[in-house]
């Protein structure tokens, strides 16, 4: 009887050791969307070699922080140039497929973290989206 008791009070003051800490409540994470005016227009490599096919993409990127806004301001021209020289250099078939996009996208946003590692010391795009994306 005396053992059940003192279960009993253990599983009573562990209980109340746990509700305290799901009580607390973690403060929402802030993402911040920067996206550019106006969309990306550039050509690709076609296939057959005589003629350019282009690409307009809407491009925005997923920020942990308001306070990230202005720094991504000032870098903008390399941002824009590093999906320029990206997107420009990829085959017909990368373009034109669900795969292939998917795959520049992430090439995108490793080559993006890394630029802006290197000019600012921190990582500071969490995400590439692409909201519009027409090929022709």
């Amino acid at each position: 009887m005396k053992l059940l008791k003192l279960m009993l009070a253990t599983i009573l003051l562990l209980g109340c050791a746990v509700i305290p800490v799901k009580a607390q409540k973690q403060a929402p994470t802030e993402v911040v969307y920067y996206g550019f005016d106006p969309d990306i227009v550039t050509n690709y490599v076609a296939d057959n070699r005589r003629t350019l096919g282009y690409v307009r993409v809407s491009v925005e990127l997923m920020l942990p922080s308001r306070d990230l806004l202005r720094t991504i301001e000032y870098h903008e021209p390399i941002i824009l140039d590093t999906i320029i020289g990206i997107l420009s250099k990829q085959p017909e078939q990368k373009i034109k497929s669900l795969t292939g996009r998917e795959e520049v996208r992430q090439q995108i946003l490793e080559q993006l973290q890394l630029i802006l590692k290197r000019e600012t010391g921190q990582t500071m795009i969490q995400d590439v989206l692409f909201t519009k994306y027409l090929y022709q």
